[in-house]
């Protein structure tokens, strides 16, 4: 089992980069591309509130949890 992150797909829907997002959501590029490739830990709750609120969408837009066996797609 696991957790994808689509954070990339909802970036390119609104049309907001790496840099820009990092700054408005106040995390380091760096931190916000290990989300964005889905190597993160863990996610803080204020952190996924910001990116929900800078990218006007639900955490389930941005977190989908994947059973062992299953496509992501």
């Amino acid at each position: 089992m696991s957790i994808n992150v689509s954070l990339d797909v909802m970036m390119a829907i609104r049309k907001v980069g790496a840099g820009e997002l990092a700054s408005r959501v106040g995390i380091t590029p760096a931190n916000l591309s290990i989300l964005k490739n889905s190597k993160a830990k863990a996610i803080r709750f204020s952190t996924l509130e910001a990116l929900c609120r800078e990218l006007n969408c639900q955490p389930g837009d941005l977190l989908q949890y994947v059973a062992d066996g299953e496509s992501n797609e």
